[in-house]
């Protein structure tokens, strides 16, 4: 029955499929949350069908609030910076993640009130999708917190318990994004590396009111390292449309509806100006 209404959520007349997986380093990733924030309220008042999101960032560490509010922190971003990193901080909870060209990022945003979404069933509809997804592996993949890893959380995404995606939720004006990153190709270790470095200048051991992780760069790792074959983002996006598809039944690509386009604009100044006070720009 519970396994029914997880499905349920992902069973939907039609998705409408924005596709930004393509748009090269000069997509920032503030409009990417401006993007979903604007979605998220459309898809809520009823002004347009549920949507699915795919995007890839280059090069960008994307912090939490908390991550902020480390004693050290220009010190962490100094480390950001040295190693040819962007670094934005996002409008929703969690702590730091790595986005590259290697990480497929995907959401799906629906109305808060349709089909009793609470938390977990959102959480659980994405666990399902990744899956299908990556069905014809033989590789269990499973969800539960892994020590070690950046941004942890108890929707880790794993295979023999090395790391590979994350999952968030944001809740804003009746809609839901349900939004987890895919480590498609690369190394997992050496972002979680990157992610050990910025804490090591950004905390240097101080006392903290907040539990920063202690990255393990072994235990993460990209579903290219972990199925032993090369996975690209164009493979993920593949895997998503069809998982998708042969779930609900039908996708179809769209983009903003016009009111949308004008959501996006004020939403796009606001998660600037947030990120600009965050970190006292």
């Amino acid at each position: 029955m519970e396994q029914d209404k997880v499905l349920g959520v992902l069973q939907q007349s039609v998705w409408r499929i924005i596709d930004q997986s393509s748009y090269g380093p000069m997509f920032d990733g503030l409009q990417s949350f401006a993007m979903d924030d604007t979605l998220c309220t459309s898809v809520g008042a009823g002004n347009a069908p549920v949507t699915a999101r795919s995007w890839v960032h280059h090069d960008t560490v994307v912090l939490g609030i908390q991550d902020t509010r480390t004693p050290h922190l220009k010190d962490g971003l100094k480390e950001l910076e040295e190693s040819g990193f962007h670094y934005i901080v996002r409008n929703s909870g969690g702590l730091a993640v790595v986005l590259d060209e290697g990480v497929l990022n995907l959401s799906l945003i629906l109305a808060e009130n349709e089909k009793g979404i609470d938390i977990n069933r959102g959480y659980d509809a994405m666990v399902e999708l990744v899956r299908g997804m990556f069905s014809d592996f033989d590789a269990q993949i499973e969800a539960f917190e892994v020590v070690g890893s950046y941004c942890p959380g108890s929707y880790d995404l794993s295979i023999g318990g090395q790391k590979f995606a994350g999952i968030s939720q944001r809740r804003i004006r009746g809609g839901v994004a349900v939004q987890i990153y895919l480590c498609m190709s690369g190394s997992g270790s050496s972002r979680a590396k990157l992610i050990q470095r910025f804490y090591e200048r950004a905390v240097k051991g101080d006392k903290t009111r907040v539990e920063f992780p202690v990255i393990k760069p072994q235990v993460m790792a990209s579903l290219s390292e972990l199925l032993s074959v090369e996975l690209t983002i164009q493979d993920g996006m593949v895997r998503f449309l069809q998982s998708l598809k042969n779930i609900s039944g039908t996708i179809q690509a769209g983009q903003l509806n016009e009111k949308e386009r004008l959501l996006y604009d004020g939403y796009l100044m606001r998660v600037m100006d947030r990120n600009n006070k965050a970190l006292d720009k």
